[in-house]
């Protein structure tokens, strides 16, 4: 067999780009800004959107190499009431006020449960 008639064959294919851990880091920070569309960044970088969104899941891993940029929480405090508060507070009553069209609803202090649900229920039929 003739080895000088062999063809080595490319890893890649000629028109796929191999981009380094920094240029895909900085695409991806480009999409990270506010308002910003990926597939606008994508396309001006000649990148499938779908690729950047790959990119990006692997920034917020840290697997794009330098630190990526996290979400920063703010520090929270909780403060403790001075006075005790009770464990259960009854229901005091209070009112149901409903409006359609000209007829007019009100339902004042504690009502049955059945009949408050008869009611509701008319007026949906």
């Amino acid at each position: 067999m003739d080895t000088s008639a062999e063809r080595t064959l490319p890893s890649t294919p000629p028109n796929r780009h191999r981009r380094s851990l920094a240029e895909k880091r900085r695409i991806v920070e480009e999409t990270l800004a506010e308002g910003v569309s990926v597939a606008r960044v994508a396309r001006a970088h000649g990148v499938n959107a779908n690729q950047v969104f790959q990119w990006r899941r692997l920034y917020r891993a840290g697997r794009l190499g330098g630190t990526p940029t996290m979400v920063k929480l703010l520090p929270v405090t909780v403060e403790v009431p001075s006075t005790p508060q009770p464990a259960a507070v009854e229901p005091t009553g209070g009112a149901i006020h409903i409006k359609l069209g000209h007829a007019q609803i009100r339902i004042e202090g504690t009502p049955d449960v059945g009949l408050l649900r008869l009611v509701l229920e008319s007026l949906r039929g």
